[in-house]
């Protein structure tokens, strides 16, 4: 998905996010780099929401969530991992994600590990092992890890069970996870589906596995031995990438090829031809060249582990401190302010935006684009407006009025 990189400043809250309103992130202290918490608090087997699976039942959709423990803090950053296995095996409680998940939440991240739908076995085993399932299955990961994302924007917003700040949700993974991980950071419309996967008949580019009426969209994607259909899913505006992948990997390649030994070959691109397009279109991005190793060597090897620890570390702390957004060691939490609510969103043709009271409605307010640019000028007359597409494009806006947190709206 577009990401409003160059608003983030801005977005102290979104009715899309329905959040507290204060941006407040403590990277003090060795916060998010040292492990400065001894152990780790596991929630196992959270509900986040349930989609109609492989076979066609409904399928509960839950994960595992690590904080650190005895943490205080109003708002924690949170990263979301999906798992390995080809989308046919693999679970939130394999050995890496157990291990991840716990080192980055004893830096002060909630972190959490997640269960997607898989293609079941019994496809699988009757010849049904083919590039089409698998690749339906890939959208499913995708739209059930967008709907995780969802779920922590949506806890925010309500009962508040876990302090995670909406505005820092990072979505990774690692093989199968981190093609999902790269299609929820970048692919954002249904065109760029395959026609033979029938991305409609699935619930779209969004999914209907939970949390409907809260952004999907990350602030950082972490890509460990993943690749796509293209690298022109990623556009400028998009969120910072993060990839680890070893250079001689035999079943995702590191530069481009085919994928799928045991079916139709599938072309994709992998870490090697994705930064250089990052790169051209000024998104911030690491890539960590494994030289000589193969696949996920990092699940198996505690050296290419560590080396894989550092290099998402060292990337996510300037994430977390992007110019503009506030940086403290306050811990106490922020006091909530009114906040706009824009609905529907994202949205076809029009969107409907209601003011608060302590909003003015004499300023005018700049509607500006992914680029920065001001599109539109809007002068509210009364506390409920619309927003028509007119001849906008498809993606991410900010609708800001002048002291006021910038409201997030997206058209599809």
């Amino acid at each position: 998905m577009k990401a409003l990189l160059l608003f983030l400043t801005a977005l102290l809250l979104t009715a899309a996010h329905g959040a507290s309103a204060q941006t407040v992130i403590d990277t003090t202290g060795g916060r998010y780099y040292r492990p400065i918490f001894a152990n780790v608090t596991v929630t196992s087997g959270v509900t986040y929401g349930a989609a109609v699976n492989s076979v066609g039942t409904n399928q509960t959709l839950t994960m595992d969530i690590y904080q650190p423990t005895g943490d205080a803090l109003a708002r924690r950053p949170v990263i979301i991992f999906a798992h390995q296995g080809g989308f046919v095996s693999g679970t939130k409680t394999d050995a890496y994600m157990v291990d991840v998940c716990t080192k980055f939440a004893k830096l002060g991240y909630v972190t959490a590990s997640i269960d997607y739908r898989l293609l079941d076995l019994s496809i699988v085993f009757a010849g049904g092992f083919d590039t089409v399932n698998v690749a339906k299955s890939a959208i499913r990961g995708m739209q059930d890890l967008r709907a995780a994302v969802r779920f922590f924007r949506k806890d925010a917003a309500t009962t508040n069970t876990y302090r995670v700040n909406p505005s820092y949700v990072i979505v990774g993974g690692s093989s199968a996870g981190a093609f999902a991980a790269l299609e929820v950071g970048y692919l954002d419309k249904a065109a760029e589906v395959p026609a033979y996967v029938g991305i409609a008949a699935l619930g779209g580019v969004e999914g209907v596995s939970g949390n409907p009426g809260y952004s999907s969209l990350p602030q950082a994607v972490l890509n460990l031995s993943g690749a796509t259909e293209t690298p022109n899913y990623i556009e400028a505006g998009n969120a910072p990438l993060c990839s680890v992948h070893g250079t001689a990997d035999g079943t995702v390649p590191y530069l481009q090829g085919r994928v799928g030994s045991l079916l139709p070959p599938k072309y994709v691109y992998g870490s090697g031809r994705l930064h250089p397009r990052a790169t051209a279109l000024g998104i911030r991005n690491t890539l960590r060249p494994l030289r000589g190793a193969g696949h996920i060597p990092f699940e198996s090897n505690a050296l290419y582990a560590d080396t894989t620890f550092r290099t998402i570390r060292d990337f996510l702390r300037p994430v977390l401190a992007l110019p503009g957004l506030v940086v403290t060691a306050a811990v106490a939490p922020a006091t909530a302010q009114p906040a706009a609510q824009a609905y529907p969103n994202p949205a076809d043709d029009a969107i409907r935006i209601e003011l608060p009271a302590a909003w003015s409605t004499a300023a005018e307010a700049q509607l500006l684009d992914a680029a920065g640019r001001v599109v539109r000028l809007i002068q509210p007359t009364t506390r409920t407006l619309s927003v028509p597409r007119g001849t906008l494009k498809g993606g991410v806006y900010s609708l800001k009025f002048p002291g006021q947190p910038a409201v997030r709206i997206e058209f599809r």
